[in-house]
């Protein structure tokens, strides 16, 4: 089967640069090496390479492999940083992220203590216990005994970019964020050195609520 998976992800990765959500080749071969099949419910491993969100218990779903990929290329992190996730899930998106920041670390907050836990596991079996950091809290709170990180990124919907987070991200870095109530929208924050803050607006999109 691993020789069917890495066709199916050869593939997937194929469709997402004639869709325009990958353009890096970093970001292509993360998608590509990420065994997503590994990170859903055995039940749904046979569309685990459709690009389409999975659900992995617990009302939470997976993010479909565009909007991960497309996430990942708006973050557009160093080889070398330091990234917080608000909301692991399964683990998958920490890490695709973890693929782009070989020589940095990812922090990731999950509020969902069973979630957390399964998580961490997994990829600790899959190699990213090194890179790769799992907390359970409120994902609100952001990380600050890790800070300052030099990007963020939120896995699920939130009203407005909490407070901690833009606090616990350097000047000079970014944070990716989908935002809104009824209509959500995904949203980048630049901090500037100057202290001031350029928000862009890239999509419509619909995401599980943040809990807690």
């Amino acid at each position: 089967m691993a020789d069917d998976y890495a066709e199916a992800r050869a593939s997937l990765v194929e469709r997402l640069r004639r869709g325009g959500y990958v353009e890096s080749d970093r970001v292509a071969d993360a998608i590509g090496a990420v065994p997503r099949h590994e990170f859903v419910p055995e039940a749904s491993r046979s569309r685990a390479y459709a690009d389409r969100p999975l659900s992995i218990g617990n009302d939470q779903t997976v993010s479909a492999p565009h909007m991960v990929a497309l996430m990942t290329e708006l973050l557009d992190p160093d080889l070398d940083d330091r990234i917080l996730e608000v909301g692991t899930g399964c683990g998958y998106h920490a890490a695709v992220t973890a693929e782009v920041v070989p020589d940095g670390h990812v922090y990731t907050v999950e509020y969902d203590a069973e979630l957390a836990s399964e998580a961490e596991a997994r990829l600790d079996r899959l190699g990213y216990g090194e890179r790769v950091s799992v907390r359970i809290g409120d994902g609100r709170e952001g990380w600050a005994e890790r800070a300052p990180f030099d990007g963020a990124y939120v896995t699920c919907a939130v009203s407005d970019v909490p407070e901690a987070l833009r606090e616990q991200v350097r000047r000079g870095g970014r944070i990716v964020a989908p935002v809104g109530d009824v209509h959500q929208e995904l949203i980048v924050l630049d901090e500037r050195e100057d202290g001031t803050v350029e928000r862009s607006e890239h999509g419509s999109v619909r995401f599980v609520r943040i809990r807690g």
